[in-house]
């Protein structure tokens, strides 16, 4: 269960709209189905999808490589003050990147278990487990276009590519 699934405005459904977007964009270079957006004071400051395959590199899901374009965007390894809306639940690596780059939200669509059920092999391990157990201060909010998210991901199962790790 999402812990603020309440917390949600349009703008929110917006820049989810955008991680979306940019994950689609992904599967159509041949990589996962995952995107993600961060924001800072209404503005996108970084939008990517994973690139995994593409760079050959097992850390490069799409929290992660947005938090790395963030940064150099923003000349800082601090984002706080910033929410990254992710197309699927952050797993732990992702979640600690989050947490130690201080981002101030974490806004997903699809859960951890929608991810598992086309194959990828997450750590079920929920982002408000993770921030409970930190602690963390990162506000925590889930099922923000849910169905969209998880809809897009079994969408790339019949694409050209259905690579999972």
């Amino acid at each position: 269960m999402p812990e603020s699934a309440g917390r949600l405005s349009a703008a929110d459904e917006r820049f989810m709209q955008r991680a979306i977007d940019k994950a689609r964009a992904g599967i159509d270079a041949g990589q996962s189905p995952f995107g993600a957006c961060i924001v800072k004071a209404d503005t996108v400051v970084s939008c990517e999808h994973n690139v995994v395959w593409a760079t050959t590199d097992s850390t490069a899901h799409a929290e992660v490589h947005a938090i790395r374009v963030a940064c150099r965007a923003l000349g800082t390894i601090d984002l706080s003050g910033c929410t990254i809306y992710s197309t699927c639940e952050p797993c732990p690596m992702c979640f600690s990147a989050c947490h130690w780059a201080h981002l101030a939200r974490i806004v997903y669509g699809a859960r951890i278990e929608d991810a598992r059920r086309i194959g990828f092999h997450e750590l079920a391990i929920a982002a408000v487990t993770m921030k409970e157990l930190g602690p963390s201060p990162i506000e925590v909010v889930g099922d923000c276009r849910r169905a969209a998210s998880a809809a897009m991901m079994a969408a790339w199962l019949s694409g050209p590519r259905p690579d999972t790790y």
